[in-house]
């Protein structure tokens, strides 16, 4: 079996996602400052200052790319990039990688940026959810409340 390679328009196709535009920023210095393969060490300290922005902001940044499969955290303060955005040593390198690649984290996938899309939904309804939950057990607190008579 012979592999080639379809070169992708990776910017095009995570433009095409609208995430924040902190999420764009940290890929960016990601990719810059990656190994080859696309591993990269660093805290989201780290990160915060290499693109300066907060750490709650890079937080939520990485939240994004991890929904869209373009990072992947390994470990505290160890990262992966999507194989078709890392740098590599050779061309041959990154058609191995490509290679091994679930196919519907491939940028090239039909449905990537749908998929990026529901799971970023589900994300936010998620978070809805818990929202609603603390909202009614404060309310469900403050209905335990009593009042006890003034002594005078």
């Amino acid at each position: 079996m012979t592999l080639h390679f379809a070169a992708v328009n990776a910017d095009g196709v995570v433009a095409d996602l609208d995430m924040g535009p902190a999420a764009y920023r940290i890929l960016l210095k990601l990719r810059a400052y990656s190994e080859p393969g696309g591993r990269l060490v660093q805290n989201q300290d780290e990160i915060a200052k290499l693109v300066k922005i907060s750490r709650a902001t890079v937080i939520t940044g990485m939240r994004d790319l991890e929904l869209a499969h373009l990072v992947k955290r390994v470990k505290n303060g160890t990262y992966q990039l999507n194989a078709m955005i890392a740098p590599y040593r050779s061309p041959e390198d990154c058609v191995a990688a490509i290679a091994v690649m679930p196919p519907e984290h491939r940028l090239d996938h039909p449905d990537f940026v749908g998929a990026y899309q529901r799971a970023a939904a589900a994300y936010k309804d998620q978070l809805a959810e818990q929202r609603k939950k603390r909202a009614k057990a404060k309310t469900r607190k403050a209905g335990n409340i009593r009042v006890l008579p003034a002594v005078g």
